[in-house]
């Protein structure tokens, strides 16, 4: 993925797209950023998992969500649209989100693996979305769905 985001960067910085190479620098320095806390913290390999490569985008997207919120809220549409347009290209990395039908079988097979059986469960059931569609849902979602089906 980080080779994909590199050549990205590099056509977008070619084709003197100012938005999408702000984007895409930042995006490296944020997974930058990861590795060296990694090794900070005497992980080996940083940079080698892409779920969690694909965990950072999801957060990043989720931080200007809700940046355009804010902005919508105070009148500052044109801030809003420049979050927007960060948006999508960070988006054009992660996987394909889930349909809700996708997302409902999900959910039901990882409560039935982890054998969930109330509301104390749901952390196990979260965590095992999370490891296997990162970047895939909307986990603030996919949090009420499960409650909803563990209460």
């Amino acid at each position: 993925m980080r080779d994909r985001i590199a050549s990205a960067l590099k056509e977008a910085m070619k084709s003197k797209d100012a938005t999408r190479t702000s984007t895409l620098r930042l995006v490296m320095a944020t997974l930058k950023d990861r590795d060296i806390a990694a090794r900070g913290d005497g992980e080996d390999a940083p940079g080698e998992d892409e779920a969690e490569a694909l965990a950072i985008l999801a957060k990043m997207i989720k931080q200007r969500e809700d940046s355009i919120r804010a902005y919508e809220e105070g009148g500052r549409l044109e801030l809003a649209a420049r979050e927007q347009q960060e948006i999508d290209v960070i988006r054009e990395f992660l996987p394909q989100p889930l349909t809700q039908q996708e997302v409902d079988a999900a959910v039901a097979a990882a409560i039935a693996e982890t054998e969930a059986e109330s509301i104390k469960d749901m952390g196990r059931v979260i965590g095992m979305l999370k490891e296997r569609h990162p970047g895939q849902m909307d986990f603030s979602k996919v949090g009420a769905q499960v409650k909803a089906a563990l209460g």
